[in-house]
């Protein structure tokens, strides 16, 4: 059964399962891509700088030689002597360290990103697994990573081989230079010959990248059954869901009525619909939809209207178009800025002189804005 299940996991991995397995720390790398890069630096850094590195080294060396007299006898002076020796140490061998961390880095980031998870530091008593191992070494992965080893240390050996033969003639040279000059002609040699094998690691890294990119998604993939649970933790329980759906629409309403007594105007039916209004001049480009609902939701929405001291204008015509095509907490449609300009109008004669505002009698509702021979209306 634990076959067949392998051999149906045919599927790619979706997006929720790659990120699952970043999350702990389980991405394609490619310790051959890390090496080439680690040598590729020490290379510059032998090949640039041998030089400073072997004269600096000389040094070091020929001060922790010459030790002085009065660091034997006093075991004070014994151990200002050895730090600083071990500082210089230190300071000569830093920008070696450096750089060998910025390789490591650089390789890690080329392939797989930047990935930081502390479940890949928790023990893995499954890696301990004799059967899993002999399994892992007796599988194509095993078989694969030996013939990467044994081309490896073919190119490599060979191309080493051909580099000292190359440079015999320089290594012998050695012997009979000026030592002050040896240091910078092993330094060269030493850089050419890491640029060489690191040229060979990197035919090598070309072709282990794609391998583990393959086998990589290979232990991702998945089965269709695995699709279909995924899905449906995904959705989760059909109630579970209902329910939330249930509390975000509560939330939604009583955040809606909360804006109702921010209203300047709501314009009803008179009963079945009401659309409360807002406008800021100088800061919205048009009115904004704050709240809106049908029979019972529209009732709640003019009692606090009432409450409120909020204009209520009864106008059926543009309260239909409103709730049938404006959005909550959304600017009001284009179509519709006459029709709701003549009623702000008339909401701020009604503040100014009661007596003298009149309600208009035409909405000016373009013709296909108009809902009044619609049998049903959409529920917001």
């Amino acid at each position: 059964m634990a076959d067949q299940g392998a051999q149906d996991r045919d599927l790619p991995a979706s997006l929720k399962r790659r990120q699952q397995a970043r999350d702990k720390g389980q991405v394609a790398r490619s310790r051959d891509l890390t090496s080439s890069l680690l040598l590729l630096g020490g290379a510059a850094a032998l090949y640039y700088g041998g030089s400073w590195f072997f004269g600096r080294g000389a040094d070091v060396l020929h001060a922790a030689l010459n030790i002085p007299p009065a660091a034997v006898h006093d075991p004070s002076r014994t151990l200002a002597f050895a730090a600083s020796v071990v500082r210089g140490g230190l300071l000569l061998g830093l920008p070696l360290l450096l750089l060998a961390f910025v390789s490591c880095i650089a390789g890690g980031l080329a392939l797989g990103g930047w990935v930081f998870s502390f479940e890949a530091l928790s023990p893995d008593l499954s890696r301990l697994d004799p059967v899993a191992g002999l399994q892992r070494v007796f599988s194509w992965t095993g078989l694969v990573d030996l013939l990467k080893a044994a081309l490896k240390a073919l190119v490599i050996g060979t191309l080493m081989a051909w580099m000292l033969w190359s440079q015999r003639d320089a290594l012998m040279s050695l012997l009979h230079v000026d030592p002050r000059l040896a240091p910078m002609l092993l330094g060269s040699i030493c850089g050419r010959a890491f640029f060489w094998l690191a040229a060979a690691t990197l035919l090598v890294a070309a072709f282990d990248v794609p391998w583990q990119v393959v086998q990589f998604n290979n232990r991702l993939k998945m089965s269709r059954q695995d699709l279909k649970d995924e899905m449906r933790e995904s959705e989760g329980n059909p109630q579970v869901r209902q329910r939330l759906r249930a509390l975000q629409q509560e939330r939604a309403r009583k955040r809606m009525m909360a804006a109702v007594p921010k209203a300047d105007v709501v314009v009803t039916n008179p009963t079945h619909y009401a659309v409360a209004l807002g406008y800021q001049q100088g800061r919205q480009r048009a009115p904004v939809v704050l709240a809106m609902g049908a029979d019972r939701v529209a009732a709640r929405i003019r009692e606090l209207a009432v409450e409120h001291g909020v204009a209520v204008v009864e106008a059926p015509p543009l309260a239909r178009a409103l709730y049938r095509y404006a959005e909550l907490e959304q600017e009001i449609p284009v179509t519709l800025y006459n029709a709701v300009a003549l009623l702000l109008a008339y909401v701020y004669q009604l503040r100014a002189l009661p007596q003298q505002a009149q309600l208009p009698d035409d909405w000016s509702i373009p013709a296909d804005l108009d809902t009044s021979a619609d049998t049903a209306m959409p529920v917001h």
